[in-house]
């Protein structure tokens, strides 16, 4: 089995899904496009993660790279292949979806607690009712005709939702160890400004190795399912 992850920033990587990657037996490939946008052909991938990134999905001006990203996520979803968005890459995925992407109207950076939606229906991921994740994020986006919401939290409604059977887009990072937190904070403290869902460095950098252990479980499990959603 193959996966493929697309990186927008050098300080943005796998985080733990490295290491879930490796233990199921996945060989790992990227695209970094900060370096080099090359990408590969769609049947060539059983799962794709998007990553984060400090962008926006609107800033195709700039970062031109966005406009092939979006066409190559889209071909690998209608290949149906497994896709795993996180936060930027949610956004990219709803946006790919036809959805809109913008300013929600807080950002959400640090340890904040989202709730899941409980669904009877077996294809469907169910978060928990309530898990603390950890979040960096200014933008939101609307739900993707035809998908469902799974996860929400009072600072942002769609934290996390469900495309099909193999398509998830997650607004909070599951994969965020300590090292990669202190990347984070390193490279984007300017947006550390006191507000309601914003959280100081120390803050951010205090919680315990259990919250980490937590999130990253908790990633486990969504990447579990969906390599079995097409399994």
């Amino acid at each position: 089995m193959n996966s493929h992850y697309l990186q927008h920033v050098s300080f943005e990587g796998l985080g733990s899904i490295e290491h879930w990657l490796e233990a199921a037996g996945y060989g790992i490939s990227r695209t970094q496009f900060f370096d080099s946008a090359s990408l590969p052909e769609p049947d060539e991938v059983d799962l794709l993660i998007v990553m984060g990134g400090p962008m926006s999905v609107n800033d195709e001006e700039e970062f031109p790279w966005l406009v092939r990203e979006k066409r190559f996520i889209l071909d690998v979803i209608e290949a149906g292949k497994s896709v795993l968005g996180v936060c930027l890459g949610a956004q990219l995925i709803a946006s790919t979806l036809g959805a809109r992407v913008y300013k929600n109207a807080v950002k959400e950076i640090g340890w904040f607690p989202v709730r899941g939606i409980p669904s009877a229906d077996k294809t469907i991921f169910n978060f928990p009712l309530s898990a603390e994740v950890f979040h960096w994020h200014g933008e939101t986006f609307d739900l993707p005709s035809g998908a469902i919401r799974i996860a929400a939290s009072e600072g942002c409604e769609n934290q996390a939702f469900q495309f099909g059977r193999s398509v998830i887009g997650l607004q909070f990072h599951l994969e965020t160890t300590p090292d990669s937190a202190r990347e984070l904070v390193k490279n984007c403290r300017n947006e550390l400004l006191p507000s309601e869902y914003i959280q100081t460095e120390a803050e951010i950098l205090a919680a315990p190795r259990e919250k980490y252990r937590a999130i990253n479980d908790l990633m486990n499990k969504v990447l579990s399912f969906l390599r079995d959603s097409n399994g």
